[in-house]
Order: structure tokens, then C-alpha cells, then sequence
């Protein structure tokens, strides 16, 4: 998860989510901190039959989702959901739930609207990379950035147990995973000089697809 400006930011298209979408087409596919769309415009080349509707805080990207999804909904996330948003198939929170004073209810409200064999995909950035607990350690410093691991709009931070914690605390099982941060040679290098001992320091975002009733048991995808 690289440092981003705020344009950047709400255009990001989350491909990396593609080896954990279901195989089969949803028929309606929910993202809450949509940003512009680009993720569920993406996902709407992918499955042109589906139904995107996205649920975004920042009003003035109304005019720009509108002409990438078939609803834009612009609301509060800390407030419940609106009533007549339906049920979904697929529902993505990628990048969202740190920003949000009480993530655990707002998921739990998101499972509420899953149809059953439905999934849930949820991404949030890793407290516990090197780079954060290095300058605890050594510089006693934990300093806020205009964006990553330690954005100033961060409310919440998780480390590998506590997502897992979050995931299981709405009712869901994750199935699957992937940890984003080793797509660098630095990175790669230094999980492969540590034996992979210190992979979870290395990864910095972890992204799961929880369903309910599934298996629960999974490896974590490491890119």
C-alpha cells in the first residue's frame, strides 16, 4: 500500500482484490468508501450484469460515481445504513474501517445486508510493519503522514490479530487472504533473508474475504 496523494487515493483500483473475488457473478455488489469508483467500475467490466451501488462519505464525488455505478449513495459511514439499500452478494470495505471511530458495528451492519453464500472483502493496513515498530523502538517517534500505514485520518489500527479479530467479531469466517507490501525487491529480499520469519512485519495491509459459515481455515496469499 504505497503513500498516495488525495486524487490517487479516492481513484485507486483495488485489482489485487481479483484472486479473492467469488467465482461466480454476484448480482448486486456493495462498496462502502468508494472513493470515485474505480474499483467497482472495474469489477462492472468484469461482471457487466451486475448491480454496483456505492456508499461514500465524500459528497462531492456524487457527479463523478454517478456515471460509474448504477447508485451512488452519499452518507455518513459512522451513521446506520440506509434501509432501502438491499442485499448484496459481494460487499467491499478496502481501506475504510481504520478510518472509522467504530469499525467492528459498522461490519456487523454489512454482514446483516450479505445474502447467504455471499462474501465479504475487507482490507485495513498493518500497525505492526517494520518500518512503524522501528521507529517506536529506536526513535520513539509514532508520527502521523498524509497517507499509508500512519494516514492522519486513521482512527483505528490492527495488526494481523486484531483484522482477524474484527472479521470474526461481525460473524464471519475468513476464507482467504492476501498481504500486500512484497511486490519491492527490498521486500522480497528481506523475506527471503529472514526465512520468512518476519513476513507479518514485512506486510503491510492485509485483505480478507470472510464468509458466513465458511471454513475458517485459510493461508495468507503473500504478494
Amino acid at each position: 500500500m504505497a503513500d498516495q496523494s488525495p486524487s490517487e487515493y479516492f481513484e485507486h483500483i483495488r485489482a489485487e482484490i481479483a484472486p479473492l473475488l467469488p467465482d461466480r457473478a454476484p448480482r448486486r455488489i456493495l462498496e462502502i468508501g468508494s472513493g470515485a469508483g474505480g474499483t467497482l467500475a472495474w469489477l462492472k467490466q468484469r461482471w457487466p450484469e451486475a448491480e454496483a451501488v456505492a456508499c461514500e462519505g465524500q459528497a462531492a464525488l456524487r457527479p463523478v460515481l454517478e456515471q460509474r455505478v448504477d447508485r451512488a449513495v452519499i452518507h455518513n459511514l459512522e451513521q446506520p445504513l440506509p434501509d432501502d439499500l438491499g442485499r448484496f452478494d459481494l460487499i467491499l470495505a478496502l481501506d475504510v474501517l481504520e478510518h472509522l471511530t467504530d469499525p467492528q458495528a459498522v461490519l456487523t451492519n454489512l454482514v446483516a445486508l450479505l445474502e447467504p453464500g455471499g462474501a465479504v472483502i475487507v482490507s485495513v493496513p498493518n500497525v505492526a510493519h517494520y518500518k512503524v515498530v522501528r521507529d517506536l523502538l529506536l526513535r520513539r517517534r509514532f508520527d502521523y503522514t498524509d497517507a499509508g500505514i500512519m494516514d492522519r485520518t486513521h482512527l483505528r489500527f490492527f495488526t494481523e490479530h486484531s483484522a482477524l479479530a474484527l472479521m470474526r467479531g461481525a460473524g464471519l469466517n475468513v476464507v482467504d487472504g492476501r498481504v500486500n507490501g512484497f511486490g519491492r525487491r527490498r521486500t522480497r529480499l528481506m523475506d527471503w533473508l529472514t526465512l520468512g520469519c518476519a513476513r507479518h512485519y514485512l506486510a503491510e495491509q492485509y485483505i480478507m474475504r470472510g464468509e458466513r459459515g465458511g471454513a475458517g481455515r485459510f493461508r495468507w496469499r503473500f504478494r
